[in-house]
């Protein structure tokens, strides 16, 4: 799910950066009178680049990771051609610098050996098109290199930072804050089928008591791995805190929530878990959904602990 939700922002992001290519493509290629048909080319390369981000605020949210990775392939292609024939050095210089919007979404969204790829392209392909005009210095072309490169090196730096606000250092999970974001991001569509559980280990104090924390921790771990390999398809499986575990399921119903978490129950047969199960309901914002489903795990743990339960509209079923 939360792989939806970054597919979402690399393709919103990624038409904004063609659109801005575009426009910077086609205000250089405005002014001057001279190499008028270079000027066109430019022109009509910046209409490309308006035209494709425009289609990718349409339906980038339904093309694929790979499919945005190769437009910015080909975003960094049209790049090196304007720089290219270009009409004169200021505007190839100008053009060249397009190519950290490429440095800055690959650093963003691609792991980092794609990453790595697409901003050596960016900038062994920029200079060596600046360089090879013969009007720009390789002064020049290595000063913007430097640009690219270090505009990469900090996004990636603050991408990292910010991907470890939002998981749990010992499970690896996504810890609450993750988990809030992704729920955010799905309750704002209306019509989207969704539902979310809380499970909590139960007697795990007694096992830090009396086996220590380290115990503690280690059977953590277990859990969560067992979980998170067998979680249905778009699932969010989260740290909430302690011993309690936050689920989200988009596209399941409460019954079939329910069965996906007796069925991850049953996955660690010598931990006794309590979960309780709550399904969307038109209007339910994301503390009610989570509200409903703490009521459900409070249900299970007033009847002796060790179950899961659907809170329905009258009663915890």
């Amino acid at each position: 799910m939360r792989d939806v939700a970054s597919l979402r922002t690399m393709a919103r992001t990624l038409a904004l950066f063609f659109v801005a290519g575009g426009c910077t493509a086609l205000l250089s290629a405005s002014g001057g009178s001279d190499h008028p048909g270079r000027r066109w080319v430019v022109a009509g390369a910046g209409l490309l680049a308006v035209a494709v981000g425009a289609g990718l605020s349409r339906w980038g949210v339904t093309l694929s990771r790979l499919v945005l990775g190769g437009l910015v392939t080909v975003g960094c292609s049209l790049i090196t051609l304007v720089v290219l024939v270009s009409p004169d050095s200021t505007t190839a210089v100008l053009c060249a610098s397009i190519s950290t919007f490429v440095g800055v979404i690959a650093c963003f969204f691609a792991d980092r050996r794609v990453a790595v790829a697409h901003v050596v392209t960016a900038v062994v392909s920029t200079s060596a098109a600046l360089v090879l005009r013969g009007d720009t210095s390789l002064v020049t072309a290595g000063a913007l290199a430097v640009v690219v490169v270090t505009l990469a090196c900090v996004t990636r730096t603050l991408v990292l930072r910010a991907s470890d606000a939002g998981s749990d250092a010992l499970t690896g999970l996504a810890n609450r804050r993750g988990f809030d974001e992704a729920l955010e991001e799905h309750t704002w569509r209306s019509d989207a089928q969704l539902s979310a559980a809380l499970l909590d280990l139960d007697h795990f104090k007694r096992i830090n008591d009396t086996a220590g924390h380290e115990a503690g921790d280690a059977l953590l771990r277990r859990v969560a791995g067992a979980w998170r390999r067998e979680l249905p398809p778009g699932a969010l499986l989260a740290r909430h805190g302690g011993d309690e575990f936050a689920l989200l399921m988009p596209g399941l119903s409460g019954t079939e929530a329910l069965s996906a978490v007796r069925r991850l129950c049953s996955l660690v047969p010598d931990v006794s878990v309590s979960a309780g199960v709550a399904e969307r309901r038109a209007g339910d914002t994301a503390a009610q959904l989570m509200r409903r489903a703490d009521l459900a795990l409070y249900r299970v743990k007033a009847d002796g602990r060790g179950a899961a339960a659907l809170h329905t509209e009258t009663a915890v079923g």
